[in-house]
């Protein structure tokens, strides 16, 4: 039993002396810190390749109100299907032929996405790639590759264009800010968690405190320690 209270009093943490451990290394945490956005916005700049996105819109139904019967659920249920269409390999290789890039099927799939805006008929697609120029050219393509299989497949008219897409003067990713702040999120940890480890394992005996909390004994006496004074020449 009183082994276990004698483990239980050496895990204990003083949280005022913690924080003034972590007070005295202030310098070293905010060293790290800065270490750790130097870091992070250097591997950005030099390791991460800009990506650009562009973005092109068409509405799918803009030219499709002959079909008998169609409400809002068909329209939604349509526009869902023309969205899996929209990846679908005849219009990804149409798209293909009219960049004329040496692309296959599988990398422009990686490269663009399609989504519905909520309770709209609207597809829009987005093209993701380092040249600003590709990327929109790879969403208009994208745009008017579906509308054209959209047509093919109602046996409609070809649905029209919102937008098209326009080249992007700013790359979407990486973010420089967000990783900068991230590296010096976890330079600031690593600092900190070192203190706090090298805190905890530190069993040295330095106050009256200790003396009568790790060896059980009373102090009889303490000698101050001083510093020498400097003799003035």
């Amino acid at each position: 039993m009183m082994e276990e209270q004698r483990m239980n009093d050496e895990i204990e943490i003083d949280l005022v002396d913690l924080f003034y451990a972590l007070l005295n290394k202030i310098k070293v945490i905010i060293m790290c810190m800065i270490i750790g956005v130097l870091t992070a916005g250097g591997v950005t700049n030099i390791f991460i390749t800009p990506q650009y996105e562009a973005s092109s819109m068409i509405y799918i139904l803009g030219n499709t109100a002959n079909i008998s019967g169609m409400n809002l659920q068909l329209s939604q249920q349509l526009t869902v299907d023309f969205e899996i269409l929209a990846k679908s390999r005849p219009v990804i290789n149409k798209a293909i032929d009219k960049m004329g890039v040496d692309y296959t099927y599988e990398e422009v799939v990686d490269m663009v996405e399609v989504e519905n805006p909520t309770d709209s008929s609207i597809l829009r697609m987005t093209a993701t790639s380092p040249d600003p120029q590709e990327a929109a050219d790879l969403a208009n393509a994208m745009a008017d590759a579906t509308a054209s299989r959209v047509a093919e497949v109602m046996a409609t008219d070809k649905p029209s264009t919102v937008e098209q897409a326009v080249v992007p003067e700013d790359p979407a990713s990486p973010s420089l800010l967000k990783n900068m702040a991230i590296g010096g999120l976890l330079g600031t940890f690593l600092a900190v968690a070192v203190v706090v480890v090298l805190y905890i394992m530190d069993d040295t005996i330095t106050t009256e405190e200790d003396v009568k909390k790790y060896l059980n004994l009373n102090t009889m006496a303490a000698i101050p320690k001083e510093k020498r004074k400097k003799k003035s020449a």
